[in-house]
């Protein structure tokens, strides 16, 4: 079909038809979407949203911007234990039972494992949440966005110090050209990438102390982390820059906790411990990078974050290298 004129374009006829034509693609392109969901399973759905609710978790932490990130945390912690223990209470009573069976039956060389994961795991995960509060608020939605990019790689690499699993030639080429991609942004700002490799080796180091945990229900074990989190942060207060009193008497404080509590963090898990009870590991863990892609995203589109030339090609190493990575463990999958 030729150009229109301006006169044939804005008459009625030529009008209707192009709207009748953008709305055929559009319908076409939302049923394309629909059927592809349709072919999900329900466990793949589960995973979906987890990482896509995860990935929108700088929104609502950005609203608590002016707070400080240890009131942050111990809100999120304390809300979290809360639903947690509200959860078990009401539905979960025999999770809790066959955890304590599996402790009580375990030999001493297995609770001893256990016990220190467990600890350990909590440490852990404390110190990640509160990193990543300060990222985000303090640094960039990038920062962050770019800290669980490379934490999947970052987890293959620990696997290797800590467990002797084995990494293959691509996996290894992945792993450099990561370094790679962190030396081009330290750069251009070191603060922002150390505060990223911080943040990605905690929550490696998280992942890499759970690996002793198999067989345990994760909700309850982290239920347990949770309390011991409480436990430690509660006299740290004052020095992480909380103050529970006051705390307790911010309705905006309280009710943004709440939602990040609850929907961004005990749904998920929930949606993601339903998604790995049916689908592989490796699966989920693939999935694992819609979380920091929909958070890259909302840094440039939502929050107007700008990139230089030079982070814009180590972005594009990264992007590159999580590719590379995976497409080994399809292989070897096979």
């Amino acid at each position: 079909m030729g150009w229109l004129s301006p006169i044939q374009f804005t008459s009625g006829l030529y009008r209707e038809k192009y709207i009748a034509r953008g709305a055929a693609l559009y319908l076409c392109g939302a049923n394309i979407f629909l059927a592809f969901l349709l072919k999900l399973s329900r466990h793949h759905l589960a995973a979906l949203a987890a990482f896509l609710i995860w990935g929108f978790f700088p929104i609502p932490l950005r609203w608590l911007a002016g707070y400080a990130s240890g009131q942050i945390l111990f809100f999120r912690i304390l809300l979290s234990l809360l639903i947690l223990l509200l959860l078990h209470g009401l539905g979960r009573r025999a999770a809790v039972r066959q955890v304590w069976a599996q402790w009580q039956a375990a030999s001493k060389a297995e609770r001893r494992s256990v016990g220190f994961s467990t600890v350990i795991g909590g440490l852990l995960l404390t110190s990640n949440w509160l990193l990543f509060i300060y990222v985000i608020n303090q640094v960039s939605v990038q920062a962050g966005s770019f800290a669980y990019l490379i934490c999947p790689i970052l987890t293959a690499l620990l696997g290797f110090v800590v467990l002797g699993e084995k990494l293959r030639n691509n996996q290894w080429l992945a792993i450099g050209l990561s370094a790679l991609s962190c030396l081009l942004l330290g750069a251009g700002e070191l603060r922002s990438v150390l505060m990223s490799l911080v943040v990605a080796i905690t929550y490696a180091s998280y992942l890499i102390s759970q690996r002793r945990l198999q067989g345990y229900d994760r909700l309850v074990l982290l239920t347990v982390q949770l309390v011991l989190a409480a436990v430690v942060i509660l006299p740290l207060a004052p020095l992480l820059g909380a103050d529970p009193a006051a705390g307790f008497q911010d309705t905006r404080l309280l009710g943004v906790a709440f939602i990040l509590s609850s929907l961004f963090t005990v749904i998920p898990l929930f949606l993601n411990l339903y998604a790995l009870n049916a689908l592989p590991s490796g699966t989920v863990g693939i999935m694992m990078y819609i979380n920091p892609i929909v958070s890259f995203a909302l840094a440039f589109v939502y929050f107007g974050e700008a990139a230089t030339g030079v982070q814009g090609v180590a972005y594009t190493i990264i992007f590159f290298s999580v590719l590379l990575y995976n497409s080994t463990l399809r292989v070897r999958r096979r």
